[in-house]
C-alpha cells in the first residue's frame, strides 16, 4: 500500500500554534513516530505538509525589516520553508526508524506547483496572510508591490491569491526518489507556485496553494492508493460548534459533496480536505481520510476519522 500523509499546520507547532524551533521539532517527532510505525508495517508513505506558521514568520521578518531590504516575494518564502520543514522530517523520521532498528533514506523535493497565470484569484486576491499592521507601517510593504486590505479595528492584512493547482511540476522527481525507495517530503505548502511564460519557461508567482488540494494532485501522480488529511480534528463533523454535531465516520464521495454543498464545512479550515478527498477518490483512489496525528495508523486501514469511499 503507498499512503500520501498530508501534514496540517498542527503537525508542526505546539499545542498554542507557537512555531519555535523547539516547538516544530518536538511537533515533528510525534508526527514522524506515526510514520515510522506505518513504515514498520511495510506501508510505503510519501509526505507533504502545511507552512503556514512559518511563512508568516518569514512575513514578519519581511516586514520588519522592509526600510532597510527589499522584502523577499512570497514564493521564496515558501521554496525556504519547504527545505527548512522538510529537513525538520528529515531528521525526526530517521530518529524515530532507529528507535525501530529500521534504516530507510529520505529526501526532500523543493517543489513547484503550475497554476494557470489566468487564475481569478490573480485578478481578486482574497487569502489572508501574516498578521495584522496599521496603515502606516503597511504604506512601505505597498510600494514594494504587496496588496493590503483593511480590515477595520484590527488594522490592515496582506491578501495574495490562492489559485487552483493543475499540476506537481517535480513530480517525476519525486516518482524516481519514491520508485528507489526514499520516503520523500514534497510540495510543501501547496507547492511553490509558478506560471508557464509563452516561451516554455516558469515563473515563480506570490499566491499561497491550498497544500491539501496539491496533496489531492500529488497522490495520484505517485500512484497512491491512500490519502490521509491530517488536521488538528479527530473527523470531519456535521453541524460543528452546534449541540447536535456529528463526527462524520464512513461516507460516500458523492454524499460527502451533497454535505458540502449543503454548508457544512467551512471554506477556510475544513472545506478544503473535504474537496481534496473528493478528488481524490473521484480520480480511482481508494479511499481518503481525514484524521489527527493520534489516528494515523487506523486511518491509513480505514478505521477511523472520516473515510471517504468511492459510491
Amino acid at each position: 500500500m503507498r499512503v500520501l500523509l498530508a501534514l496540517g499546520g498542527n503537525a508542526m507547532t505546539n499545542a498554542d500554534g507557537r512555531a519555535r524551533v523547539e516547538d516544530q521539532q518536538a511537533a515533528a517527532a510525534v508526527a514522524m513516530a506515526a510514520v515510522a510505525g506505518l513504515l514498520h508495517d511495510d506501508v510505503d508513505v510519501v509526505l507533504t505538509h502545511g507552512n503556514g506558521p512559518q511563512v508568516g514568520n518569514l512575513l514578519v521578518k519581511n516586514e520588519l525589516a522592509a526600510a532597510v531590504v527589499p522584502p523577499v516575494p512570497l514564493d521564496w518564502c515558501g521554496a525556504q520553508t519547504q527545505a527548512t520543514i522538510g529537513f525538520t522530517l528529515m531528521n525526526a523520521l530517521e530518529a524515530a526508524l532507529a528507535t525501530r532498528g529500521l534504516e530507510r533514506r529520505t529526501a526532500t523535493v523543493v517543489t513547484r506547483t503550475l497554476v494557470a497565470s489566468d487564475d481569478d484569484g490573480f485578478a481578486h486576491p482574497t487569502k489572508p496572510v501574516g498578521r495584522f499592521l496599521p496603515a502606516d507601517e503597511v504604506e512601505v510593504l505597498v510600494e514594494h508591490g504587496e496588496t493590503w486590505e483593511d480590515r477595520g479595528e484590527k488594522g490592515w492584512r496582506r491578501v495574495v491569491a490562492s489559485p487552483e493547482p493543475l499540476e506537481v511540476v517535480d513530480a517525476a522527481a519525486v516518482q524516481v526518489l519514491v520508485d528507489a525507495g526514499y520516503v520523500v517530503v514534497a510540495a510543501g505548502g501547496g507547492g511553490i507556485p509558478v506560471v508557464r511564460e509563452s516561451d516554455g519557461t516558469l515563473r515563480g508567482v506570490p499566491a499561497v496553494i491550498d497544500k491539501d488540494l496539491t496533496a489531492a494532485v500529488l497522490a495520484h501522480t505517485v500512484g497512491a492508493d491512500v490519502l490521509v488529511v491530517v488536521t488538528d480534528v479527530a473527523h470531519a463533523v456535521l453541524r460543528y460548534g452546534a449541540p447536535d454535531a456529528e463526527p462524520l465516520g464512513t461516507v460516500a464521495v458523492s454524499r460527502l459533496r451533497e454535505l458540502a454543498a449543503e454548508g457544512h464545512f467551512a471554506s477556510g479550515s475544513m472545506g478544503p480536505k473535504v474537496e481534496a478527498a473528493c478528488r481524490f477518490v473521484e480520480r480511482g483512489g481508494t479511499r481518503a481520510v481525514i484524521t489527527d496525528l493520534e489516528h494515523i495508523p487506523d486511518g491509513v486501514r480505514g478505521d477511523a476519522g472520516t473515510v471517504v469511499v468511492p459510491d
